[in-house]
């Protein structure tokens, strides 16, 4: 029983000391922890660039799709992309390309046959 006794006491006069540090222990872990206040931190900027890059990306997908509807529907769009990329043109009409120029900077100049 003298064994057991001084295990009480000596839990007794601890106790303080052993709360202290399982408190301090737990705090640790909920900060630093793998599912931590870090932890969330991390994944709640992770989720914020994911939605950034999402409505970028529906963005994108919004302009594509008008082009096609336009590219389908849009008789000037169909024009301006068979003079312009395939180099046709309506019967008696004639096509002069004219010879890209280079600017200041040695980059060629927007072709201006529009």
């Amino acid at each position: 029983m003298h064994a057991r006794e001084q295990n009480q006491s000596f839990f007794r006069r601890n106790l303080r000391t052993i709360l202290g540090l399982a408190i301090l222990a737990l705090t640790i872990h909920d900060i630093f922890g793998p599912h931590g206040f870090l932890a969330m931190r991390r994944t709640q900027l992770e989720i914020k660039q994911f939605s950034a890059e999402m409505q970028k990306l529906d963005k994108e997908n919004q302009e594509l799709s008008d082009e096609v509807t336009s590219l389908k529907t849009d008789p000037r769009m169909i024009e301006k992309i068979a003079r312009e990329d395939m180099g046709l043109a309506k019967p008696g009409e004639f096509i002069f390309k004219m010879p890209e120029t280079q600017d200041d900077a040695g980059k060629p100049a927007p072709n201006k046959n529009h």
